[in-house]
């Protein structure tokens, strides 16, 4: 008789270090699962899947689902049980992978490289936190509110922009360029491989905090009338969409709720624009259109981004430093006199000089 092998045990969220927009993305969507989860662009080895294995273990009781690549669509939305169907002549149905990951977190590494049936899938039991199918004779509905947690490498193509807009929250990690940095990542990996148990002991009290604080904060965020919010934090949203350039009004309805995950969080008694500032390139970062990237580089100093009027010295002279080196002085071009084009059509006289046939 064989025996499962056990699960690794996961590295603690509190230990992860570098990455900090990731973190605050990943804890947001935890407060509220209803953003629609996390989209992670970046390099391979900067612990996208490390921080969302770490934050199952944040949810009390909460399932890690992976969905493997080669998923077809019935095995993660669930479909009919055939050995019930064909043994009892009954109908039933068969959950899938939303199923499982109900009260959880549903991690997808590649999301880029599924079909995009199962992709709306996914974000449509995302959004809404219920799992509706429609198939083979069965008409069910289920719970299916978990954190979405996808990761990409651009590199290796990108989602529609249709379906990016569905995300709720998208960070763009990079390589850690800073020495010290990146040697505090590796010691502490190190020390977690040598002994897993060690050093989570380690991090335990921090992990409990962590723990306490997400069931806190959503209990805020069920509270309807918890967190008010003024119009300064309408403004301020409306303002950063609009600079955006986004289309429709998905990212002012995340937006707002960003800030409000952020603020039962941190246990603030109102939601302010500072929060909204907080969470904002998150929410934009996937839904803002390059013309608006450009008009924001260009919102720099006009001297830095736009073509200098040459100076002039005071006497009507341009500066050298001025001076368009790549320029040619015009040159004299003379004028050829071109000898005169024959009509075509005789004249009268040399018609009327014709003969005419008898």
């Amino acid at each position: 008789m064989t025996t499962a092998a056990p699960m690794p045990v996961p590295f603690p969220f509190s230990a992860i270090a570098g990455q900090p927009h990731l973190r605050q993305a990943l804890l947001l969507a935890a407060v509220d699962p209803g953003l629609g989860g996390v989209l992670i662009e970046g390099p391979r080895g900067t612990a996208k899947t490390t921080a969302a294995r770490a934050l199952a273990e944040l949810l009390p009781g909460a399932p890690f689902v992976t969905l493997p690549l080669g998923a077809s669509l019935e095995s993660l939305v669930g479909t009919l049980d055939l050995g019930q169907a064909l043994a009892g002549h009954e109908l039933k149905f068969a959950p899938g992978l939303l199923a499982r990951a109900n009260g959880g977190v549903l991690y997808v590494d590649e999301i880029n490289l599924l079909p995009d049936a199962l992709i709306d899938s996914l974000l449509d039991a995302a959004a809404s936190g219920v799992n509706v199918v429609e198939r083979d004779g069965i008409s069910h509905r289920h719970a299916a509110r978990f954190v979405l947690v996808g990761t990409m490498n651009p590199e290796e193509g990108t989602l529609r922009p249709q379906l990016l807009d569905r995300f709720g929250l998208c960070v763009q990690l990079r390589n850690i360029e800073d020495a010290a940095e990146r040697q505090a990542i590796v010691r502490a990996r190190l020390a977690f491989d040598v002994d897993p148990q060690g050093f989570r002991a380690k991090h335990a009290e921090a992990e409990a905090a962590l723990a306490a604080a997400l069931v806190k904060a959503r209990a805020i965020v069920a509270d309807a009338s918890a967190l008010p919010y003024g119009d300064d934090v309408h403004e301020a949203v409306g303002a950063l969409c609009i600079a955006s350039q986004v289309d429709g009004l998905r990212a002012d309805l995340v937006m707002l709720r960003s800030a409000r995950a952020l603020a039962a969080w941190e246990g603030a008694a109102a939601i302010t624009a500072d929060h909204v500032q907080r969470v904002a390139e998150a929410v934009l970062l996937h839904r803002r259109k390059p013309e608006a990237e450009g008009a924001a580089a260009a919102s720099a100093p006009a001297t830095q981004n736009s073509q200098r009027t040459p100076s002039t010295n005071g006497t009507g002279q341009n500066n050298a430093s001025d001076q368009d080196w790549g320029a040619m002085p015009p040159e004299p071009v003379g004028i050829e006199r071109v000898k005169p084009l024959r009509p075509l059509i005789p004249s009268q006289t040399a018609q009327q000089a014709i003969p005419k046939k008898a």
